[in-house]
């Protein structure tokens, strides 16, 4: 199998079959990020022949060892789904070729992958098996959204996450704690609380923003234009934005960024989440939390 750089994907697809097919950001302009500095270009997509290639491997691999069948492919890369939808099809020709007990194909997606498909493609994107895309929208805070470059606005997450309801396509959101700054992380959470109502994320997974001395951010800290927010803060962002979310949903702080993991079903374990939150805030220390901050290396 042809893999490029450190490999990212998303707690629940721990089971998936993790298939190379791009490689980099196609955006790589976010001030916070600094998960793909180690690639030495932007992005790329692997040639199709070494696609088929690993597909060719893992189907020789399973016959050979008689193992279980592969039902799940998440396809790597920080948004594969921003290939062409001739692509995208050809890809999933391919691995149901080799892999026919496959039923669904995931992968990262920004918001700006989604535009340029038609309705008519995105259907048929569906049809193909794409299902369980994985979006960082970080927020719906669009003061947050310009400052860190994120190149879309809170419209455009309801108008294109709408466009995949519609084609039947689900998604999971992460949300970035703490990216509208201090003082404004509640503003920000009932903000993405706003636009999460209106759409149907399956999962919405939240991560600590943790912030590297070679991210854009840093340099932006330094100069005085932003300010994070405290360790407590973020948990109090947190238990807004769940206080504030009327849909059903799976919410989720699972990634190494969260000094506590915890998930439950909404609206059926919110208050349960909420009380967990609250004993966070009520018994931890700034100082403890901000330990564990600084013993978060790397992501």
């Amino acid at each position: 199998m042809h893999y490029t750089g450190t490999i990212w994907r998303p707690p629940y697809e721990v089971t998936s079959l993790l298939l190379e097919v791009t490689a980099g950001c196609t955006h790589h302009k976010c001030k916070f990020c600094t998960l793909y500095h180690d690639l030495p270009f932007n992005f790329r997509m692997s040639p199709m022949e070494v696609i088929e290639y690993d597909l060719q491997e893992v189907n020789k691999s399973i016959k050979g060892r008689n193992c279980k069948n592969i039902e799940r492919v998440f396809l790597t890369g920080a948004n594969p789904f921003v290939l062409s939808y001739d692509k995208l099809t050809a890809i999933a020709e391919l691995i149901h070729k080799y892999l026919p007990s496959v039923k669904s194909i995931g992968s990262f997606a920004r918001i700006t992958d989604v535009m340029p498909k038609t309705d008519r493609e995105l259907a048929k994107l569906c049809a193909l098996g794409y299902d369980g895309l994985t979006i960082g929208i970080e927020t719906g805070d669009d003061e947050a959204l310009r400052f860190m470059n994120k190149g879309y606005t809170s419209a455009d997450i309801i108008e294109q996450c709408q466009r995949l309801d519609a084609a039947g396509i689900h998604y999971s959101f992460f949300y970035l704690v703490s990216i509208s700054g201090a003082g404004r992380g509640e503003i920000g959470a009932k903000l993405t609380a706003a636009i999460c109502n209106q759409i149907h994320p399956t999962l919405i997974g939240a991560n600590m923003l943790t912030i590297y001395s070679d991210s854009e951010l840093y340099v932006e800290i330094q100069n005085g234009n932003w300010q994070e927010e405290g360790e407590l803060e973020k948990y109090k962002e947190v238990r807004t934005l769940i206080e504030n979310l009327q849909i059903s949903t799976t919410f989720a702080a699972m990634g190494a960024s969260n000094a506590y993991q915890f998930h439950g079903q909404l609206p059926k374990d919110k208050r349960k989440l909420l009380a967990f939150l609250d004993k966070i805030i009520g018994n931890v220390s700034e100082e403890e939390l901000q330990r564990y901050r600084k013993s978060v290396y790397h992501l």
